[in-house]
């Protein structure tokens, strides 16, 4: 089975992702790409708490993530990725897996990032890390909730 959505959310499992996200793509699977949560056996067990009992999760870092999405390829069920920027799925595509469509969902204010949509704040190494991906032939849609239109993103990144 394909992945079911690529989304960049840096607050990784959440509300929008738990109660929008995973029954809209029916998914079973939420594999989260991340070297600091796979550091982090607190957050991955809150991670773990907030889904539904019946989906799967798994924490890994950038450089084992792509065998194991390798191997979901063959899985009948849906899978979910979420990584919390776009550096982790720069890192992904750097590692040979293709990607067609990211979903970028949440990437919050702080300081010296400018806003680019609703919940997405940039960095300049947030820009230039999308811009890449772009350029790779990945599309890139902003959109929080499944019931949003989505947003072209390469185009307002222009």
């Amino acid at each position: 089975m394909p992945l079911a959505l690529i989304r960049i959310d840096d607050r990784l499992v959440h509300g929008q992702v738990v109660e929008g996200w995973i029954p809209h793509v029916a998914a079973a699977e939420v594999v989260v790409v991340s070297d600091a949560a796979a550091e982090d056996e607190t957050q991955s067990l809150l991670m773990r708490i907030a889904l539904p009992e019946e989906v799967a999760l798994k924490v890994l870092r950038v450089d084992e993530a792509p065998a194991y999405l390798a191997s979901c390829a063959t899985k009948p069920q849906k899978v979910l990725v979420l990584a919390p920027g776009p550096g982790q799925v720069l890192g992904l595509l750097d590692r040979g897996v293709s990607l067609e469509t990211v979903n970028v969902g949440g990437m919050h204010y702080s300081a010296g990032k400018v806003q680019l949509g609703k919940a997405i704040f940039l960095s300049g190494e947030d820009r230039a890390a999308l811009q890449e991906i772009g350029r790779r032939g990945v599309r890139l849609e902003g959109r929080a909730v499944p019931g949003e239109p989505p947003v072209a993103l390469l185009e307002l990144l222009r």
